[in-house]
């Protein structure tokens, strides 16, 4: 089905451009132009209690499922080891950087590396040693350089001796992080206005939910899949609701995503069995193994693939129930199938651009492993099927099969409750059709 070319208006005095659920207000203006989804019109009754006999039901189970996973916080560790991420970190000042010939300081260059080393004086400005300076040898080779008056990050180690007990650790780079965030946050409310300030407090909520309850709960030892699911299900009704607003619209949304995400949970749980991945890949699951070692990192990783494919998901099924409505509105005496096939005409679109973001996210990231192994001068087989790209492959494939069933299943939901809805289902001032399906619209009676 091709709209009309007037699919955003109403047209005339009666407004016929109407449509269910999130229908454009006819009467605000003579011919209702627009360009942004307006307010949702309200839906009948029936259609809000089959909804809400769904919904109301799985929120509950979300809501206890918080409750009873709900950690308290990060637990306590008995002992720093001082290696990796748990190292005491302080603030700390740069106050001098001096040029030194490497052997003057025990340092072996490599070669085809020239050049003297640095010797940076640093000066703790935190904690208990305040005010204690030490000194760090920077190679000729190294990637990240010093300079006077520079603030940096140094890690302690109270059980090393004196002259090794600090280092540094990272540089401070909070202010142009922040002044980033701030740029970002003033676009999205000048361009989204509105729907943009709300979009930034469902962020919010999401980075909220992640670090309150969905990390501590999985370092307290709860199952990875299930805090995933849960802590997951609670971004995305918040998240949903907060931006688009609680409609019928956006309820059909919540259900295609969650309808996703378990056959996500399904396929990537399946599939990571089959393949025997451990989760254990990298430096930084080695280090959460060791310091938590009663973390099950395969549960660890079927969580990430969950988590990594909501955002995407949200997108995708947001999009294609506003498909749907828009096409309902354009043309009222449509029937469901019709608008399914018009919505697919869409959503094969969505599919094509959303497989290729994701894929090209994971290969960007991935893209320093992939070049190891191009130096090591493997073929493409052992490449694929070793343990490292495999994670990738599965994590990549499984959430693009997750996004594309999306599409169909979100788009004849909301074709199927577009169509439903009979009352209210066309805008004021418009009749229903005639039993005989030809789209005839009789003149309203004042």
């Amino acid at each position: 089905m091709t709209p009309p070319p007037s699919t955003p208006e109403s047209h005339g005095p009666h407004g016929h451009g109407g449509g269910p659920g999130d229908a454009f207000d006819a009467h605000a203006h003579p011919h209702g132009h627009t360009h942004q989804h307006g307010p949702a019109a309200p839906v009948s009754g029936r259609l809000r209690r089959v909804i809400a006999a769904v919904l109301v039901p799985f929120a509950a189970f979300v809501g206890v499922g918080m409750l009873l996973l709900w950690p308290g916080g990060v637990p306590e560790q008995e002992d720093r080891t001082g290696v990796g991420f748990d190292r005491q970190i302080q603030d700390a000042r740069v106050t001098e950087v001096r040029e030194v010939p490497c052997a003057d300081v025990g340092v072996a260059v490599r070669q085809g590396v020239s050049g003297p080393c640095e010797l940076a004086t640093v000066e703790v400005t935190s904690g208990p040693d305040a005010g204690r300076t030490f000194e760090e040898v920077v190679p000729p080779d190294a990637p990240q350089r010093f300079r006077t008056g520079q603030e940096v990050r140094v890690a302690h180690a109270p059980d090393a001796p004196e002259e090794l007990q600090y280092s540094i650790f990272d540089v401070e780079r909070s202010v142009p992080i922040l002044l980033l965030a701030a740029i970002f946050a003033v676009a999205v409310v000048l361009v989204g206005r509105l729907r943009g300030f709300l979009a930034l407090v469902g962020l919010i909520v999401s980075f909220a939910i992640l670090t309150l309850f969905i990390l501590p709960a999985i370092l307290q030892g709860s199952n990875p899949l299930l805090v995933a699911v849960i802590g997951g299900s609670a971004i995305m009704l918040a998240t949903l609701y907060l931006c688009h607003g609680l409609t019928a619209r956006t309820s059909v949304a919540v259900l295609g995503t969650l309808i996703s995400l378990v056959l996500i949970g399904f396929l990537g749980s399946a599939f990571i069995e089959w393949a025997a991945l451990s989760g254990n890949t990298n430096d930084q699951t080695g280090l959460v193994n060791a310091l938590y070692p009663d973390i099950e990192i395969r549960g660890l990783l079927l969580a990430g693939i969950l988590i990594g494919s909501l955002g995407v998901l949200d997108d995708v099924t947001v999009t294609q129930t506003s498909a749907v409505w828009e096409l309902k509105q354009a043309e009222p005496n449509a029937s469901w199938l019709k608008l399914y096939r018009a919505g697919m005409r869409i959503g094969r679109d969505h599919i094509a651009s959303v497989v290729n973001t994701l894929v090209l996210a994971y290969a960007g990231a991935a893209l320093p492993l992939l070049l190891l192994f191009s130096i090591a001068g493997q073929s493409v087989g052992t490449v694929a099927f070793s343990e490292l790209v495999a994670e990738e492959i599965v994590r990549t494939l499984v959430g693009s099969i997750g996004l594309v069933a999306s599409v169909p299943i979100t788009t004849v939901l909301a074709a199927l409750v577009v169509s439903a809805d009979r009352e209210g289902v066309l805008p004021a001032g418009a009749a229903a059709p005639g039993r005989g399906g030809g789209g005839r619209r009789r003149r309203p009676r004042h």
